[in-house]
């Protein structure tokens, strides 16, 4: 048995060698000669899998320890008979802990009040129920639009964009780049926020049309950016306008990467029958790097903003990036993953 593995995907040396070959590379280095007699890829969003890589391989599985899976060709993958699996979910507690303190970090720094303020989730799937949970707990009024919930679900509960964006003075986005979410901000969007609205993008850059943003960076009182277009080759010019912006590491946690690469795994023996590994997971008994419970209970948000701080200091990952945008990828390899912090 051979697998390919993106070398950047942590906790995984060794996992498989008592079992396969295992070739490691850079992701973006991966190519159809490495593939050729392989069974398996463990990658991560920087392998584009579709026929140019995989035609004529040996290839019968990818497990990507990601939750996206747009690098993903579907279609020719299942057309040609090659498994898929993804991460889902794995980093999203990650992502959660990045928007509040991206959040509090903004709104303390331009002296925002939250008093009375709604925050509308754009893509209320795994990463926004955790982020809806939070902005409850931290007393926020919450507006969910996520029209398949909502056709599956029933209305109740949910509401339109345009509602969301005509009442929310928050406005994060959690949805899949696919081609019903490719370009959803654009200018129809950007004309329906509100004045003086916090944006923050933690979903897939593509889903922003950047000129679009751009253009209406003036109306908004803040503007969040973690994932870009053209990564790792950013526009310059948006980079300048943010506030907070970093180079797509908002799922960079400690816990998101165990889970990511301990589903990969997983996916991985059981479709070979590793019956050893079938229950992987990289534990931890480093003490610092476990998960940290946060009392908000009568907090102010200032109080709110210094402790979501010093769990997550973000305008450190926002300085380093500015320091070096040309460091995209760097900066994600050798990020130092954060733990996470959730309020009961």
């Amino acid at each position: 048995m051979k697998i390919v593995a993106d070398v950047n995907i942590p906790f995984l040396k060794g996992v498989f060698e008592p079992y396969a070959e295992v070739l490691y590379k850079e992701g973006p280095a991966i190519c159809r000669e490495d593939c050729m007699d392989a069974d398996v890829l463990i990658i991560r969003t920087r392998t584009r899998c579709d026929a140019s890589l995989l035609e004529g391989t040996s290839v019968k599985m990818i497990s990507t320890a990601t939750i996206g899976t747009d690098h993903i060709d579907f279609p020719w993958c299942e057309e040609h008979g090659i498994e898929i699996f993804n991460a889902e979910g794995c980093n999203a507690g990650g992502v959660m802990d990045y928007v509040f303190s991206a959040l509090y970090g903004v709104a303390s720094r331009k002296k925002i009040p939250f008093q009375d303020a709604k925050l509308g989730i754009v893509g209320v799937g795994h990463v926004g129920r955790k982020v809806e949970r939070m902005a409850r707990k931290l007393g926020f009024s919450v507006l969910r639009c996520d029209p398949p919930r909502a056709e599956r679900e029933g209305a109740d509960g949910f509401c339109t964009l345009d509602e969301l964006l005509a009442e929310a003075q928050i406005v994060t986005i959690h949805v899949p780049l696919d081609e019903t979410t490719r370009g959803m901000v654009n200018d129809d969007f950007m004309s329906k926020i509100q004045p003086g609205a916090i944006f923050i993008n933690t979903a897939r850059g593509e889903v922003v049309d950047e000129a679009a943003l751009l253009r209406a960076r003036p109306k908004l009182g803040a503007l969040v950016v973690d994932t870009w277009c053209n990564e790792p080759d950013i526009n310059p010019r948006l980079l300048g306008e943010c506030d907070i912006a970093t180079p797509h590491i908002a799922g960079y946690s400690y816990q998101g990467k165990q889970n990511g690469t301990s589903m990969a795994v997983q996916a991985v023996a059981r479709r070979f029958g590793i019956k050893e590994l079938e229950e992987y997971y990289p534990e931890t008994e480093d003490i610092d790097l476990h998960p940290v419970l946060i009392d908000a209970e009568g907090k102010s948000q200032g109080e709110m903003a210094a402790i979501l701080q010093y769990n997550y200091p973000i305008f450190i990952d926002d300085f380093m990036f500015r320091t070096d945008p040309s460091g995209f990828e760097r900066l994600r390899s050798q990020y130092q993953y954060r733990r996470e912090f959730y309020i009961e």
